[in-house]
């Protein structure tokens, strides 16, 4: 995707890459108490800045999407800061972390702390983790329709990280993917943290926090089986990166309502401030 941009704008793609560390992340889905489901998701990073992407393709459903600018570096190749903000904007595109399209359908990408990777090599054509959610919020309805989307192709993890993928959709499915030894598993879950949830030898491999986190969701979830935006929020609160005393921070928290198309954002665990998009005008 890279290639395809610089060498379509600017000719050349020295200096411009995907970069990261690791990651955290949390998410949950739940029922919503006015009818319908929320999907909400914690981003745990260093400091970074956020892009909110809303995207209206011709020929595909309509998204929000939330990308880290930082993964996306401009180098020194770029003749101009018009064409490193186009080169930027187009590329955001394709570099969602997370989103949600205008059928409901909710896709996150958490990390699991591991050695392996994922690299299929069958003779599908290839796609990346990122690649992967943008295909997934423009042309999947439904958690169905996901999982055959991914069957079709050949999944490599970006930057190669071992990766899993949360994916949620409006009728409350919601579900976790992963690829054990470059097979991909699915498994019925509403709770989705930083360790494998696949049975088998790799089951539970991940961070420690991320069996906490996990722990706490599935509490606040057992307790409270439907939720307002406003509880959802504050289980994305309990398990925000502050309360770990650690060096990241959770970089943004959001809320996405399945029915109504709408997402409230919370910046840097700023739970008292919220910022609202919605994906159609009323």
């Amino acid at each position: 995707m890279l290639q395809f941009l610089t060498d379509t704008m600017i000719g050349s793609a020295e200096g411009l890459s995907f970069e990261g560390n690791a990651f955290g992340c949390s998410t949950i889905s739940v029922e919503n108490i006015d009818g319908g489901y929320y999907f909400g998701r914690n981003f745990d990073w260093n400091k970074c800045d956020a892009l909110v992407v809303l995207s209206y393709p011709e020929n595909g459903y309509a998204s929000f999407s939330t990308v880290n600018v930082d993964f996306i570096r401009q180098g020194t190749g770029l003749a101009s800061q018009y064409l490193m903000d186009e080169i930027l904007t187009a590329a955001a595109l394709y570099a969602p972390l997370d989103g949600m399209n205008e059928k409901g359908l909710c896709v996150s990408v958490n990390m699991i702390q591991d050695g392996d990777t994922i690299s299929q090599n069958t003779e599908k054509p290839d796609i990346t983790t990122t690649t992967a959610i943008r295909m997934l919020l423009n042309q999947a309805a439904d958690v169905e329709e996901a999982l055959e989307l991914l069957e079709q192709y050949d999944f490599h993890a970006s930057m190669g990280y071992m990766v899993h993928l949360a994916i949620a959709d409006s009728t409350g499915r919601s579900v976790a993917v992963e690829y054990v030894d470059n097979e991909m598993n699915v498994i019925e879950t509403p709770i989705l943290t930083n360790f494998y949830v696949s049975e088998g030898e790799k089951n539970g491999i991940g961070t420690s926090q991320s069996h906490t986190r996990f722990e706490i969701l599935e509490q606040i979830l057992a307790e409270k089986p439907m939720m307002d935006s406003g509880q959802v929020r504050d289980a994305l609160s309990s398990v925000s990166k502050g309360n770990f005393g650690e060096f990241e921070s959770t970089e943004w928290s959001v809320v996405f309502d399945q029915s109504a198309l709408t997402a409230e954002y919370y910046h840097r665990e700023d739970y008292g401030r919220s910022y609202a998009f919605t994906l159609f005008e009323p």
